[in-house]
């Protein structure tokens, strides 16, 4: 989400427009500016406040929180692995982001930082944990710090009535945090000492944990910022966010 507006600075070098009167979420680029790609930065810092609480006359829906739908996660091997499915993911502080990094072109690139992440979710766990049966259900919590995260892809521009539109075809993204905390808790009916067994699991292996989570996580963020974005470009034409 916090990206949104970069995907529609791609592939643009050929379109001039008019001045218009425009939305108050838009920072407006020149082409002609030599310092256009700062502008592009400025532009993605400019809407931070609209994504997190969403704009409703373009259907954006907020982004704090940032949802996910699930995540399966196989923690250790054999038959009685542990393992565990998260679902109802509600990931807080995506739009606190700072732009570290920006090129242009194909395959466009953008790096960002966010100081911290928190991540909410519904669990349910299934198999064997050091020696105990670990089967639950309960609440999941992450706690990251130090954030750090490359989006690459393209794009392509279409013409729809007298205008242009961007639309994101491809993104992929890497994510990288310094630290991270996990737990659960509300788990195994209450169960102080399953709770607390599984908690410092999650805590003595919160760097594999995370590894275990980041393929899928990777392909979740990018699912859901390719529809937000293209949701967002299908309704702001180019010549809202750059002309010559």
């Amino acid at each position: 989400m916090s990206l949104l507006v970069v995907f529609a600075a791609i592939a643009l070098s050929q379109i001039a427009a008019a001045a218009e009167n425009l939305p108050p979420y838009i920072h407006q680029c020149r082409w002609s500016d030599p310092k256009v790609t700062e502008c592009f930065i400025h532009a993605m810092m400019h809407i931070r406040p609209w994504l997190a609480q969403g704009i409703p006359e373009i259907e954006l829906p907020p982004c704090e929180p940032f949802r996910l739908n699930e995540l399966s996660l196989a923690l250790t091997t054999g038959p009685n692995g542990y393992r565990i499915n998260l679902k109802d993911i509600d990931l807080y502080g995506s739009s606190n982001f700072t732009v570290s990094r920006l090129r242009l072109g194909e395959p466009f690139e953008v790096q960002f930082r966010m100081p911290a992440m928190r991540l909410t979710a519904e669990y349910t766990s299934s198999g064997v944990l050091i020696i105990i049966p670990a089967s639950g259900k309960g609440s999941f919590f992450a706690a990251m710090s130090g954030v750090s995260a490359v989006l690459r892809g393209s794009a392509s521009t279409s013409s729809r009535g007298g205008r242009d539109y961007l639309h994101v075809d491809k993104l992929n993204v890497d994510l990288k945090t310094r630290d991270v905390n996990f737990g659960i808790k509300k788990a195994f009916n209450n169960n102080a000492i399953l709770t607390e067994a599984t908690n410092l699991f999650l805590r003595n292996n919160g760097l594999e944990v995370l590894e275990a989570m980041l393929p899928q996580l990777r392909l979740k963020v990018a699912e859901v910022f390719m529809e937000i974005a293209n949701r967002l470009l299908a309704k702001v034409p180019v010549q809202y966010l750059v002309r010559d």
